[in-house]
Formats: structure tokens, sequence, C-alpha cells
């Protein structure tokens, strides 16, 4: 019994959980239309003859700044994003993608060079040999880099 094999698969509900919609906050997150969002706006109406308090959710989708727009009544469930930050030191460009090590020595080849502002101070920090940290944020299965940082000489 003790040698058999057990292959595990994951249900795709580990990306989220659920909160209820009046305790969201401004600057949390949300998913809004399958898109892990930042909340930059947020606003309750009263509650009608009938029914419930609506909140009104304005959020931008954190990896590509594309704005989305929700109404959900205050005492039901909108699932929030688990979203991490992490910070990468950047040793290498190579064909487009970023060689990044973290604190430990590991190192993560499967990020693109971003084709925004932020790709573009990377390659010129890089070009000008700088020593610099990158911050990725991972939510959804999905990753990006959102920051540069210049590291500090001790």
């Amino acid at each position: 019994m003790a040698d058999e094999e057990f292959a595990s698969a994951g249900s795709g509900a580990s990306d989220t959980f659920p909160m209820q919609c009046s305790a969201l906050r401004k600057n949390g997150y949300v998913v809004i239309k399958g898109h892990p969002c930042k909340i930059v706006e947020m606003s309750t109406s009263k509650t009608g003859k009938h029914g419930h308090a609506k909140v009104h959710l304005v959020a931008l989708d954190i990896f590509t700044q594309k704005k989305y727009e929700d109404l959900c009544p205050s005492t039901h469930n909108m699932n929030v994003p688990h979203v991490s930050r992490v910070d990468y030191q950047m040793t290498n460009i190579d064909d487009g993608f970023l060689t990044l090590m973290d604190d430990l020595g590991n190192e993560k080849e499967d990020l693109k060079l971003p084709d925004n502002d932020i790709g573009k101070e990377i390659q010129k920090k890089f070009d000008d040999g700088d020593s610099f940290m990158v911050t990725v944020l991972t939510a959804m299965k999905d990753e990006a880099v959102v920051g540069v940082k210049t590291m500090k000489d001790s």
C-alpha cells in the first residue's frame, strides 16, 4: 500500500478567496470579469426601499492598467486574488527574457522584458552596468515586472 503514488490536480480555486463586498477597501484587490484588479475608487449607495446597499467599484487591472467597474450588493461575496510581490536581483537579459535571482540564489528565467516604460528603464540600467532589483507581482498564475529599484551599496 505504501508504494502508491497520487497525482494532485489544482482546482484553480486557490488563486482567489471570497470576501464580502462591504469588507473590500480602496487600494485592496478584487477580481472583476476574471482580471485581478486594484481598487482605486469605491462608493456605497444607500439601501433602497426593497433591497440591499450596493457597492460601486472602480478598479485597474494590476498587469495591464485597464479600468474595470462593477456594482454588487454589499452582502454578496466577491473573489479577491492572492497577490504576492517579490524583489529579485537583475543578473542578465538574454533574447528578450530576464534572468533574475532571489535572496536564496535561485534563478528565474521565465519572465519577458516588458515592452513598456519599465522595460525601457530595465534595459537602460542593464546596458549602463547598474546593480538593481526588479519587483515582480504575481496573481492568478500571471506575473509581471512592476517596478525597478536601484540597489544601495553597503
